[in-house]
Protein backbone atom coordinates (compact mmCIF):
# COMPACT_ATOMS: atom_id res chain seq x y z
CA UNK A 1 0.00 0.00 0.00
CA UNK A 2 1.33 2.84 -0.64
CA UNK A 3 0.20 6.47 1.09
CA UNK A 4 -0.29 6.15 4.39
CA UNK A 5 -4.22 6.31 6.03
CA UNK A 6 -4.47 7.10 9.22
CA UNK A 7 -6.68 6.52 12.33
CA UNK A 8 -7.26 9.54 14.11
CA UNK A 9 -10.02 8.84 16.50
CA UNK A 10 -13.28 6.69 16.53
CA UNK A 11 -16.56 5.82 18.52
CA UNK A 12 -19.83 3.58 18.86
CA UNK A 13 -22.78 3.75 20.87
CA UNK A 14 -23.94 0.85 22.38
CA UNK A 15 -25.14 -2.12 20.86
CA UNK A 16 -29.17 -2.92 22.02
CA UNK A 17 -30.43 -6.04 21.87
CA UNK A 18 -33.38 -6.16 19.98
CA UNK A 19 -36.60 -7.42 21.92
CA UNK A 20 -39.18 -8.03 19.01
CA UNK A 21 -39.94 -4.74 18.86
CA UNK A 22 -38.74 -1.66 17.31
CA UNK A 23 -35.68 0.05 19.30
CA UNK A 24 -35.56 3.72 20.41
CA UNK A 25 -33.05 4.62 18.08
CA UNK A 26 -33.17 4.86 14.24
CA UNK A 27 -29.82 3.85 11.94
CA UNK A 28 -29.65 7.59 11.72
CA UNK A 29 -30.50 8.43 15.14
CA UNK A 30 -27.40 5.99 16.24
CA UNK A 31 -25.30 7.21 13.75
CA UNK A 32 -25.82 11.19 14.43
CA UNK A 33 -24.98 9.96 17.92
CA UNK A 34 -22.05 8.70 17.79
CA UNK A 35 -20.95 10.74 15.18
CA UNK A 36 -22.11 13.95 16.85
CA UNK A 37 -19.96 13.34 19.66
CA UNK A 38 -16.85 12.07 18.20
CA UNK A 39 -16.86 15.36 15.88
CA UNK A 40 -17.21 17.73 19.05
CA UNK A 41 -13.81 16.94 20.28
CA UNK A 42 -12.01 16.57 16.80
CA UNK A 43 -8.96 20.24 16.21
CA UNK A 44 -11.12 20.53 12.83
CA UNK A 45 -14.61 21.53 12.18
CA UNK A 46 -17.67 19.34 10.56
CA UNK A 47 -17.49 21.13 6.94
CA UNK A 48 -13.81 20.62 6.76
CA UNK A 49 -14.61 16.96 5.93
CA UNK A 50 -14.06 15.65 2.82
CA UNK A 51 -16.34 13.38 2.54
CA UNK A 52 -19.01 10.80 4.87
CA UNK A 53 -18.95 7.62 4.24
CA UNK A 54 -21.72 5.05 6.19
CA UNK A 55 -22.11 1.28 5.81
CA UNK A 56 -25.69 0.32 6.48
CA UNK A 57 -27.62 -3.19 5.40
CA UNK A 58 -31.13 -2.05 5.79
CA UNK A 59 -31.96 2.08 5.54
CA UNK A 60 -35.16 2.95 5.91
CA UNK A 61 -37.24 3.71 2.78
CA UNK A 62 -37.28 7.50 4.40
CA UNK A 63 -33.10 7.54 4.22
CA UNK A 64 -32.04 5.18 1.52
CA UNK A 65 -28.99 7.63 1.05
CA UNK A 66 -28.56 7.43 5.18
CA UNK A 67 -24.93 8.64 4.76
CA UNK A 68 -25.99 11.68 3.38
CA UNK A 69 -28.81 12.34 6.03
CA UNK A 70 -26.87 11.64 8.44
CA UNK A 71 -24.06 13.74 7.19
CA UNK A 72 -26.44 16.51 7.32
CA UNK A 73 -27.75 15.93 10.87
CA UNK A 74 -24.14 16.07 12.21
CA UNK A 75 -23.53 19.78 11.11
CA UNK A 76 -21.17 18.57 8.53
CA UNK A 77 -23.01 21.48 5.50
CA UNK A 78 -24.13 21.41 2.36
CA UNK A 79 -20.98 20.76 0.59
CA UNK A 80 -19.35 17.98 2.20
CA UNK A 81 -20.45 14.89 -0.03
CA UNK A 82 -22.38 11.95 2.38
CA UNK A 83 -22.70 8.61 0.61
CA UNK A 84 -23.92 5.08 1.76
CA UNK A 85 -22.33 1.27 1.19
CA UNK A 86 -23.93 -2.03 1.20
CA UNK A 87 -21.55 -4.83 1.46
CA UNK A 88 -24.26 -7.21 4.10
CA UNK A 89 -22.06 -8.23 7.54
CA UNK A 90 -19.19 -6.28 6.10
CA UNK A 91 -20.64 -2.49 5.01
CA UNK A 92 -18.79 -0.48 8.13
CA UNK A 93 -15.41 -2.42 6.69
CA UNK A 94 -16.26 -1.55 3.18
CA UNK A 95 -17.01 2.26 4.39
CA UNK A 96 -13.63 2.07 6.08
CA UNK A 97 -11.64 0.50 2.57
CA UNK A 98 -13.43 3.18 0.53
CA UNK A 99 -12.40 6.32 2.66
CA UNK A 100 -9.31 4.40 2.22
CA UNK A 101 -9.15 4.46 -1.14
CA UNK A 102 -10.36 7.59 -1.58
CA UNK A 103 -7.40 9.05 0.51
CA UNK A 104 -4.56 7.22 -1.15
CA UNK A 105 -5.82 8.05 -4.71
CA UNK A 106 -5.64 11.54 -3.72
CA UNK A 107 -9.63 12.89 -3.99
CA UNK A 108 -9.76 13.07 0.37
CA UNK A 109 -8.11 13.55 2.96
CA UNK A 110 -10.04 13.71 5.79
CA UNK A 111 -12.83 11.52 5.90
CA UNK A 112 -15.39 10.25 8.38
CA UNK A 113 -16.61 6.76 7.64
CA UNK A 114 -17.97 3.76 10.13
CA UNK A 115 -21.56 1.90 9.77
CA UNK A 116 -25.28 1.99 11.30
CA UNK A 117 -28.08 -0.64 11.34
CA UNK A 118 -31.01 -0.67 13.37
CA UNK A 119 -31.96 -4.40 12.76
CA UNK A 120 -35.10 -4.51 15.90
CA UNK A 121 -36.51 -2.08 13.35
CA UNK A 122 -36.28 -4.23 9.99
CA UNK A 123 -39.68 -3.58 7.80
CA UNK A 124 -42.87 -6.52 7.86
CA UNK A 125 -44.07 -6.81 4.23
CA UNK A 126 -46.95 -7.69 2.66
CA UNK A 127 -47.02 -11.12 0.95
CA UNK A 128 -47.39 -11.09 -3.00
CA UNK A 129 -50.89 -12.58 -2.79
CA UNK A 130 -52.02 -9.77 -0.78
CA UNK A 131 -50.03 -6.96 -3.00
CA UNK A 132 -52.08 -8.68 -6.10
CA UNK A 133 -55.74 -8.48 -4.02
CA UNK A 134 -54.98 -4.58 -3.74
CA UNK A 135 -53.64 -3.52 -6.80
CA UNK A 136 -57.17 -5.39 -7.68
CA UNK A 137 -59.03 -4.14 -5.10
CA UNK A 138 -57.53 -0.30 -5.92
CA UNK A 139 -58.72 -0.84 -9.73
CA UNK A 140 -62.39 -1.61 -8.91
CA UNK A 141 -65.00 0.92 -9.90
CA UNK A 142 -68.54 -0.30 -8.83
CA UNK A 143 -69.30 -1.18 -5.80
CA UNK A 144 -70.03 -4.70 -8.10
CA UNK A 145 -66.46 -5.12 -8.26
CA UNK A 146 -65.94 -4.02 -4.46
CA UNK A 147 -67.58 -7.46 -3.52
CA UNK A 148 -66.08 -9.35 -6.35
CA UNK A 149 -63.21 -8.31 -5.02
CA UNK A 150 -63.75 -9.16 -1.53
CA UNK A 151 -65.64 -12.34 -1.78
CA UNK A 152 -62.14 -13.62 -3.24
CA UNK A 153 -59.99 -12.04 -0.13
CA UNK A 154 -58.33 -14.77 2.36
CA UNK A 155 -57.43 -14.32 5.57
CA UNK A 156 -53.97 -15.84 4.82
CA UNK A 157 -53.31 -12.68 2.88
CA UNK A 158 -52.59 -10.62 5.91
CA UNK A 159 -49.72 -12.71 7.16
CA UNK A 160 -46.74 -10.45 7.30
CA UNK A 161 -43.27 -11.34 5.30
CA UNK A 162 -40.52 -10.76 7.75
CA UNK A 163 -38.33 -8.31 6.42
CA UNK A 164 -35.19 -9.96 8.36
CA UNK A 165 -35.40 -13.13 7.61
CA UNK A 166 -35.65 -12.62 3.77
CA UNK A 167 -32.66 -10.30 4.29
CA UNK A 168 -30.77 -13.01 6.31
CA UNK A 169 -31.77 -15.83 4.12
CA UNK A 170 -29.11 -16.35 0.95
CA UNK A 171 -30.44 -15.90 -2.37
CA UNK A 172 -27.98 -18.06 -4.45
CA UNK A 173 -28.31 -21.50 -1.91
CA UNK A 174 -31.75 -20.64 -0.19
CA UNK A 175 -30.20 -21.04 3.35
CA UNK A 176 -30.57 -18.38 6.27
CA UNK A 177 -26.92 -17.25 7.68
CA UNK A 178 -27.47 -19.69 10.39
CA UNK A 179 -27.62 -22.83 8.06
CA UNK A 180 -24.45 -21.92 6.73
CA UNK A 181 -23.12 -22.24 9.84
CA UNK A 182 -24.77 -25.66 10.34
CA UNK A 183 -22.60 -25.92 6.94
CA UNK A 184 -19.21 -25.71 8.92
CA UNK A 185 -20.05 -27.37 12.44
CA UNK A 186 -20.82 -30.70 9.62
CA UNK A 187 -17.82 -29.90 7.25
CA UNK A 188 -15.28 -29.38 10.73
CA UNK A 189 -16.76 -31.53 12.90
CA UNK A 190 -17.56 -29.00 15.48
CA UNK A 191 -19.52 -30.33 18.43
CA UNK A 192 -22.45 -28.24 20.21
CA UNK A 193 -20.63 -28.58 23.27
CA UNK A 194 -17.53 -26.59 21.79
CA UNK A 195 -20.28 -23.91 20.40
CA UNK A 196 -21.74 -23.69 23.88
CA UNK A 197 -18.00 -23.00 25.63
CA UNK A 198 -17.15 -20.65 23.28
CA UNK A 199 -20.32 -18.58 23.35
CA UNK A 200 -20.16 -18.68 27.25
CA UNK A 201 -16.71 -17.49 27.26
CA UNK A 202 -17.77 -14.54 24.88
CA UNK A 203 -20.00 -13.60 27.60
CA UNK A 204 -17.84 -13.46 30.14
CA UNK A 205 -15.23 -11.88 28.41
CA UNK A 206 -17.61 -8.93 27.39
CA UNK A 207 -19.00 -8.43 31.03
CA UNK A 208 -14.86 -8.84 32.62
CA UNK A 209 -14.58 -6.02 29.91
CA UNK A 210 -17.01 -3.58 30.66
CA UNK A 211 -15.99 -4.19 34.45
CA UNK A 212 -12.95 -3.13 33.41
CA UNK A 213 -14.19 -0.07 31.83
CA UNK A 214 -12.42 -1.50 28.20
CA UNK A 215 -15.19 0.03 26.19
CA UNK A 216 -14.55 3.65 26.47
CA UNK A 217 -14.93 3.90 22.55
CA UNK A 218 -19.09 3.93 23.82
CA UNK A 219 -21.00 6.91 23.57
CA UNK A 220 -23.86 6.81 25.91
CA UNK A 221 -27.48 7.45 24.17
CA UNK A 222 -30.81 9.04 25.62
CA UNK A 223 -34.37 8.16 24.41
CA UNK A 224 -36.62 10.97 24.27
CA UNK A 225 -37.91 9.62 27.66
CA UNK A 226 -34.42 10.62 29.18
CA UNK A 227 -33.26 6.92 29.41
CA UNK A 228 -29.73 6.43 28.83
CA UNK A 229 -28.03 3.60 27.18
CA UNK A 230 -24.57 3.23 28.47
CA UNK A 231 -23.11 0.12 27.83
CA UNK A 232 -24.00 -3.04 25.03
CA UNK A 233 -27.08 -4.91 26.58
CA UNK A 234 -26.89 -8.31 25.08
CA UNK A 235 -24.78 -10.07 27.54
CA UNK A 236 -26.32 -12.71 30.18
CA UNK A 237 -24.18 -13.41 33.21
CA UNK A 238 -26.09 -16.62 33.32
CA UNK A 239 -24.99 -17.64 29.89
CA UNK A 240 -22.98 -20.54 31.13
CA UNK A 241 -22.37 -23.65 28.89
CA UNK A 242 -24.90 -25.53 31.15
CA UNK A 243 -27.62 -23.29 30.11
CA UNK A 244 -27.07 -22.55 26.83
CA UNK A 245 -26.85 -26.07 26.54
CA UNK A 246 -30.74 -26.43 27.25
CA UNK A 247 -31.65 -24.23 24.55
CA UNK A 248 -33.14 -25.99 21.28
CA UNK A 249 -31.16 -25.75 17.47
CA UNK A 250 -32.86 -22.52 15.73
CA UNK A 251 -32.44 -23.31 12.01
CA UNK A 252 -32.47 -27.10 11.92
CA UNK A 253 -34.40 -28.32 14.31
CA UNK A 254 -34.24 -31.69 13.79
CA UNK A 255 -30.23 -32.36 13.36
CA UNK A 256 -28.63 -28.97 14.22
CA UNK A 257 -26.56 -27.74 16.68
CA UNK A 258 -26.69 -23.65 15.95
CA UNK A 259 -28.72 -21.95 18.92
CA UNK A 260 -29.84 -18.42 19.70
CA UNK A 261 -27.53 -18.63 22.21
CA UNK A 262 -24.84 -19.66 20.05
CA UNK A 263 -25.55 -17.02 17.71
CA UNK A 264 -25.11 -13.49 17.17
CA UNK A 265 -27.95 -11.57 18.60
CA UNK A 266 -30.21 -8.99 16.21
CA UNK A 267 -29.30 -5.74 17.44
CA UNK A 268 -29.03 -1.96 16.97
CA UNK A 269 -25.80 0.41 16.46
CA UNK A 270 -23.45 2.21 14.67
CA UNK A 271 -19.77 2.89 14.90
CA UNK A 272 -17.29 5.45 13.41
CA UNK A 273 -13.88 6.44 12.56
CA UNK A 274 -11.98 9.23 11.36
CA UNK A 275 -9.35 8.49 8.23
CA UNK A 276 -6.81 11.26 7.87
CA UNK A 277 -4.00 11.24 5.57
CA UNK A 278 -0.68 13.06 6.19
CA UNK A 279 -1.60 16.05 4.33
CA UNK A 280 -4.47 16.27 7.11
CA UNK A 281 -2.55 15.40 9.86
CA UNK A 282 -0.17 18.00 9.19
CA UNK A 283 -2.60 21.04 8.16
CA UNK A 284 -5.26 20.01 11.69
CA UNK A 285 -2.60 19.34 13.72
CA UNK A 286 -3.64 15.65 14.50
CA UNK A 287 -2.54 12.67 16.82
CA UNK A 288 -2.73 9.42 14.70
CA UNK A 289 -3.92 6.70 16.86
CA UNK A 290 -3.17 4.11 14.37
CA UNK A 291 -3.14 3.21 10.63
CA UNK A 292 -5.21 1.05 8.37
CA UNK A 293 -1.42 -0.94 6.76
CA UNK A 294 -3.58 -2.87 4.54
CA UNK A 295 -6.79 -4.50 3.71
CA UNK A 296 -8.38 -7.55 1.45
CA UNK A 297 -11.57 -8.97 0.34
CA UNK A 298 -12.19 -12.45 -0.69
CA UNK A 299 -14.89 -14.32 -2.53
CA UNK A 300 -16.08 -17.82 -1.67
CA UNK A 301 -19.26 -20.44 -1.63
CA UNK A 302 -21.98 -18.85 -0.45
CA UNK A 303 -22.89 -21.44 1.62
CA UNK A 304 -19.96 -21.50 3.32
CA UNK A 305 -19.51 -17.96 4.11
CA UNK A 306 -18.34 -18.08 7.81
CA UNK A 307 -14.71 -19.00 6.35
CA UNK A 308 -14.64 -15.60 4.46
CA UNK A 309 -12.01 -14.22 7.39
CA UNK A 310 -10.24 -17.31 6.50
CA UNK A 311 -9.71 -16.20 2.90
CA UNK A 312 -9.29 -12.19 3.43
CA UNK A 313 -7.12 -12.79 6.32
CA UNK A 314 -4.68 -15.30 4.38
CA UNK A 315 -3.72 -12.90 1.61
CA UNK A 316 -2.55 -10.08 3.65
CA UNK A 317 -0.33 -12.43 6.30
CA UNK A 318 1.31 -13.53 3.16
CA UNK A 319 1.89 -10.07 1.81
CA UNK A 320 3.32 -8.98 4.97
CA UNK A 321 5.38 -11.73 5.74
CA UNK A 322 3.57 -12.98 8.83
CA UNK A 323 2.33 -16.01 10.74
CA UNK A 324 -1.20 -15.89 12.53
CA UNK A 325 0.72 -15.53 15.59
CA UNK A 326 2.83 -12.88 14.78
CA UNK A 327 -0.05 -10.37 15.08
CA UNK A 328 -1.11 -9.19 18.81
CA UNK A 329 -4.84 -9.18 18.82
CA UNK A 330 -7.36 -10.32 16.10
CA UNK A 331 -10.73 -9.68 16.24
CA UNK A 332 -12.99 -12.14 13.55
CA UNK A 333 -16.72 -10.96 14.12
CA UNK A 334 -18.93 -13.76 16.25
CA UNK A 335 -21.64 -13.91 13.61
CA UNK A 336 -22.05 -18.15 14.60
CA UNK A 337 -19.62 -19.45 17.39
CA UNK A 338 -19.74 -22.24 14.92
CA UNK A 339 -18.51 -19.75 12.45
CA UNK A 340 -15.36 -18.33 14.23
CA UNK A 341 -14.20 -22.05 15.17
CA UNK A 342 -14.31 -23.09 11.81
CA UNK A 343 -12.12 -20.35 11.05
CA UNK A 344 -9.28 -21.62 13.27
CA UNK A 345 -9.77 -25.23 12.11
CA UNK A 346 -9.59 -24.35 8.61
CA UNK A 347 -6.28 -22.73 9.48
CA UNK A 348 -4.85 -25.55 10.74
CA UNK A 349 -6.21 -28.10 8.34
CA UNK A 350 -3.31 -28.99 5.55
CA UNK A 351 -5.82 -29.81 2.96
CA UNK A 352 -8.43 -26.89 3.23
CA UNK A 353 -5.33 -24.95 2.96
CA UNK A 354 -3.76 -26.40 -0.16
CA UNK A 355 -6.72 -27.03 -2.12
CA UNK A 356 -8.85 -23.82 -1.17
CA UNK A 357 -6.20 -21.17 -0.22
CA UNK A 358 -3.27 -22.72 -2.22
CA UNK A 359 -0.29 -23.12 0.52
CA UNK A 360 2.02 -24.96 0.56
CA UNK A 361 0.82 -26.23 4.62
CA UNK A 362 -1.30 -25.52 7.14
CA UNK A 363 -0.81 -21.83 8.63
CA UNK A 364 -1.05 -23.27 11.87
CA UNK A 365 -3.24 -22.96 15.35
CA UNK A 366 -3.95 -19.10 16.01
CA UNK A 367 -3.39 -18.49 19.97
CA UNK A 368 -6.75 -17.95 20.96
CA UNK A 369 -5.63 -15.68 23.91
CA UNK A 370 -5.20 -13.08 21.10
CA UNK A 371 -8.90 -13.75 20.04
CA UNK A 372 -11.72 -11.50 20.73
CA UNK A 373 -10.35 -10.42 23.73
CA UNK A 374 -12.98 -8.68 25.22
CA UNK A 375 -15.63 -11.06 23.66
CA UNK A 376 -17.47 -10.64 20.69
CA UNK A 377 -20.88 -10.35 19.18
CA UNK A 378 -22.39 -13.66 20.28
CA UNK A 379 -22.67 -11.33 23.68
CA UNK A 380 -22.63 -8.01 21.83
CA UNK A 381 -25.22 -8.67 18.93
CA UNK A 382 -24.36 -7.34 15.24
CA UNK A 383 -25.95 -4.79 13.63
CA UNK A 384 -24.78 -5.58 10.09
CA UNK A 385 -24.24 -2.49 9.22
CA UNK A 386 -21.85 -1.23 11.93
CA UNK A 387 -19.72 -4.64 13.15
CA UNK A 388 -17.37 -4.24 10.42
CA UNK A 389 -16.27 -0.82 11.66
CA UNK A 390 -16.70 -1.91 14.86
CA UNK A 391 -13.79 -4.60 15.19
CA UNK A 392 -11.47 -1.83 13.62
CA UNK A 393 -12.39 0.42 15.88
CA UNK A 394 -12.00 -1.60 19.24
CA UNK A 395 -9.09 -3.73 17.68
CA UNK A 396 -7.36 -0.92 17.41
CA UNK A 397 -8.53 -0.04 21.35
CA UNK A 398 -6.81 -3.09 22.37
CA UNK A 399 -3.29 -3.40 20.36
CA UNK A 400 -3.15 0.60 22.61
CA UNK A 401 -4.21 -1.07 25.88
CA UNK A 402 -1.80 -3.74 26.00
CA UNK A 403 1.06 -2.27 24.11
CA UNK A 404 0.47 -3.91 21.07
CA UNK A 405 1.82 -3.16 17.09
CA UNK A 406 -0.41 -5.09 14.73
CA UNK A 407 -3.47 -6.94 14.42
CA UNK A 408 -6.12 -7.83 12.04
CA UNK A 409 -9.78 -7.39 12.21
CA UNK A 410 -11.70 -9.55 9.77
CA UNK A 411 -15.55 -10.46 9.26
CA UNK A 412 -17.65 -13.01 7.49
CA UNK A 413 -20.29 -11.45 4.63
CA UNK A 414 -23.52 -13.04 3.81
CA UNK A 415 -23.53 -14.12 -0.12
CA UNK A 416 -20.00 -15.86 0.46
CA UNK A 417 -17.37 -13.09 1.09
CA UNK A 418 -14.85 -12.32 3.27
CA UNK A 419 -13.31 -8.81 4.48
CA UNK A 420 -10.21 -8.25 6.29
CA UNK A 421 -7.89 -4.85 7.59
CA UNK A 422 -4.37 -4.99 8.88
CA UNK A 423 -3.80 -2.46 11.53
CA UNK A 424 -1.32 -0.59 13.57
CA UNK A 425 -0.92 1.08 16.47
CA UNK A 426 0.69 4.16 17.02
Amino acid sequence: MNKPVYIIDGARTPFLKSRNTPGPFAASDLATAAGSALLSRQRFAPDQLDEVILGCASPSPDEVNIGRVVALRMGCGLKVPGWTVMRNCASGMQALDSALVNIQAGRSDLVLAGGSDALSRAPLLLSDAMVRWLSGWYATKTAGQKVAALRQFKLGYLAPVIGIMKGLTDPIVGQLMGQTAENLAWKFGISREEMDEFSARSHQRVIAAQAAGYFDEIIPLIDRDGKVYAQDDGMRADSTAANLAKLRPFFDKRYGKVTAGNSSQITDGAAWLILASEAAVDKHGLEPIGKIADSQWAGLAPDQMGLGPVHAASPILQRHGLALNDLDAWEINEAFAAQVIACLRAWDDEDYCRNELGLDAAMGVLDESRLNIDGGAVAQGHPVGASGARIVLHLLNVLRRNGGKRGIASICIGGGQGGAMLVEAL
